[in-house]
C-alpha cells in the first residue's frame, strides 16, 4: 500500500457551508452532551442517530424520494419511538439503562444492513450513513437545519428541567433526526460526547463556552486539513475533535470536576 500526500487549495464555497453545518449542529449537541455526560449515558446519542439512520434506510427501501418530506418524517418516527422505548426501559430498568442503549444501537444497525442487502449501493449508503457528507450540505439543508436548532435552543434553555425525562428524550431525538442527515453517525457521537467529556473537570460555568469553543475549532481544522488533504471529512474532524480534546485535558488537568451536579430529570 502506497502513501501519497497530494495537498489541494481550499474551496470555501465548499468548506464555508460544512462549517456552518458544523456550527449548527454543535449548537444542540454540546448542550445536550453535557447533560447526557452527566446522567452517563453516552451511548444514547449513536443509539438514537442508528435508529433515525434506520427510519431513512426503510424510507429509501420504499422508494421515497431521498431529500423528501417522507424520509424526513420517517427519520423523526423511528427516532420519536426510540426516544419513547429508552425513557420507558429508564423507567422500568435503571440499573441497566446504558446495556439496553448498546443493544437497542446493535439492532437496529443489524436491521440497516439486512435492509441494505439487496441494495446493489447498500455499502455507500451505509457509508454516507455512518460518515456523513458533510462537504456536500445544501442551502435548504442549512435552512432547515438552523431553524430546528433555535426550536430545540429554545425548548432547552427555556423549559431545562421542566422537560422530565420524557421531554429529555423526544428533544434528543429531534436534535439527532436532523444532525445525521447532515453529517452521518460518527460526527454526531463526536459533537455530543468528545468536547463534554473534554471538559468535565472545568467549573459548570466554563463549560459550555469552552466545549463549544473546542468543537467549532475542530470542525475548523479538521474541515480545512480534510479539503486540504483530499481527506474523508467527517472522518478527519472527528480524530480533530478527539485530539484537541487530549490537549485540552492535559492542559487543565486539575479542575474539579462539576459535571454530575443538576441530573437531568
Amino acid at each position: 500500500m502506497s502513501w501519497s500526500w497530494h495537498p489541494h487549495a481550499l474551496d470555501w464555497g465548499i468548506v464555508g457551508p460544512a462549517l456552518v453545518a458544523g456550527l449548527l449542529v454543535l449548537a444542540t449537541h454540546v448542550p445536550l452532551g453535557l447533560r447526557v455526560l452527566s446522567k452517563g449515558i453516552v451511548f444514547i446519542d449513536l443509539a438514537i442517530a442508528q435508529i433515525a439512520g434506520l427510519g431513512v434506510i426503510a424510507a429509501n427501501a420504499l422508494g421515497w424520494e431521498p431529500q423528501g418530506w417522507g424520509v424526513q418524517g420517517a427519520a423523526l418516527v423511528a427516532a420519536g419511538a426510540g426516544a419513547v422505548l429508552l425513557t420507558w426501559t429508564e423507567r422500568r430498568w435503571p440499573d441497566i439503562q446504558e446495556a439496553l442503549i448498546g443493544t437497542l444501537f446493535v439492532v437496529a444497525s443489524c436491521l440497516g444492513i439486512v435492509l441494505l442487502a439487496d441494495n446493489p449501493h447498500g455499502g455507500e449508503h451505509l457509508k454516507d450513513l455512518l460518515v456523513g457528507q458533510i462537504l456536500w450540505v445544501s442551502t435548504a439543508q442549512l435552512q432547515g437545519m438552523a431553524g430546528l436548532s433555535l426550536l430545540v435552543l429554545a425548548l432547552w434553555f427555556g423549559l431545562g428541567e421542566r422537560l422530565g425525562r420524557a421531554g429529555f428524550y423526544l428533544l434528543f431525538a429531534l436534535a439527532v433526526t436532523a444532525s445525521v442527515q447532515l453529517v452521518g453517525v460518527y460526527l454526531v457521537f463526536a459533537s455530543l460526547i468528545m468536547p463534554a467529556l473534554a471538559v468535565r473537570r472545568l467549573g459548570a460555568r466554563g463549560q459550555l463556552a469552552a466545549a463549544y469553543g473546542l468543537g467549532a475549532t475542530a470542525y475548523g481544522l479538521g474541515l480545512a486539513a480534510s479539503a486540504w488533504l483530499d481527506w474523508p471529512s467527517g472522518a478527519v474532524v472527528v480524530l480533530s475533535m478527539a485530539a484537541l480534546g487530549l490537549v485540552f485535558c492535559a492542559l487543565w488537568p486539575g479542575q474539579t470536576t462539576q459535571t454530575g451536579a443538576g441530573k437531568a430529570p
